[in-house]
């Protein structure tokens, strides 16, 4: 008999193919993340070192101008900024992905 065999639950029928809240913002903040890892990466190689790195590209390596130090205090600020945040979210991802 087609018509005896066993109903499944109307939830699961109701949510195939949809987005439920957690599911959005956790794809939300795995997208939040990629970009707070590509802007961290992107900030550290900045930095200048002892090469003077990326940063002295633009203004010639080993040069001492108030500006420049004014400028790398600046990126320092910003990279601990986004570092923070991507720690951050991090831990909320790992949050909504375990939920």
């Amino acid at each position: 008999m087609a018509g005896d065999r066993p109903r499944r639950g109307g939830a699961g029928r109701d949510r195939v193919g949809r987005l439920t809240g957690v599911h959005l913002a956790s794809q939300i903040d795995s997208a939040i993340q990629v970009l707070l890892g590509l802007g961290l990466i992107g900030l550290v190689l900045m930095h200048s070192g002892k090469d003077s790195g990326l940063s002295g590209l633009g203004v010639g390596g080993g040069s001492s101008h108030a500006g420049t130090a004014v400028m790398e205090r600046n990126l320092t600020r910003m990279t601990i900024v986004v570092a923070i945040a991507f720690a951050v979210n991090g831990i909320l991802l790992g949050y909504l992905l375990n939920h």
